[in-house]
């Protein structure tokens, strides 16, 4: 069977969005294929505003999500794979689920990601081995 966590990951934005609140994604940024800008990485994961106001292009695929975003005034193509998603929950009230780290979920990472809108980075500077921490949510303020 295919993966649910794309299924639940749509079905949650949406549940979050349709109760006016904002949707966060915590992402472990070592994970293959993540494509975020490297100073809002912190201990190796990031979290980022879905909501439709922060964003532009979101796409909430199978394999991937998508969107473009700015950081500090400058507009990005953001690349998540769908496995290294840890978590999706509303800002204001913290509600919404967790997901098990790649590898614990039987889930595998995709194998291309879609094309890039923007430029591509230079280098995958998080080399080959992604890197793995304990999945958890603090408030973001």
């Amino acid at each position: 069977m295919t993966s649910n966590r794309p299924y639940l990951l749509r079905a949650i934005y949406d549940w979050i969005s349709d109760n006016d609140l904002t949707p966060y994604i915590l992402v472990d940024a070592g994970v293959a294929g993540v494509r975020v800008p490297p100073q809002v990485i912190q201990n190796g994961q990031v979290v980022l505003n879905l909501a439709t106001r922060a964003v532009a292009n979101l796409d909430l695929g199978n394999d991937w999500i998508s969107f473009q975003a700015r950081f500090s005034g400058v507009s990005q193509a953001i690349q998540i794979p769908v496995q290294a998603v840890l978590a999706l929950y509303a800002q204001e009230n913290g509600q919404g689920m967790m997901f098990p780290a790649e590898g614990e979920g039987g889930d595998t990472p995709p194998t291309d990601p879609p094309p890039p809108d923007g430029p591509s980075p230079a280098a995958d500077d998080a080399g080959d081995k992604p890197r793995r921490s304990v999945p958890h949510l603090r408030v973001v303020k």
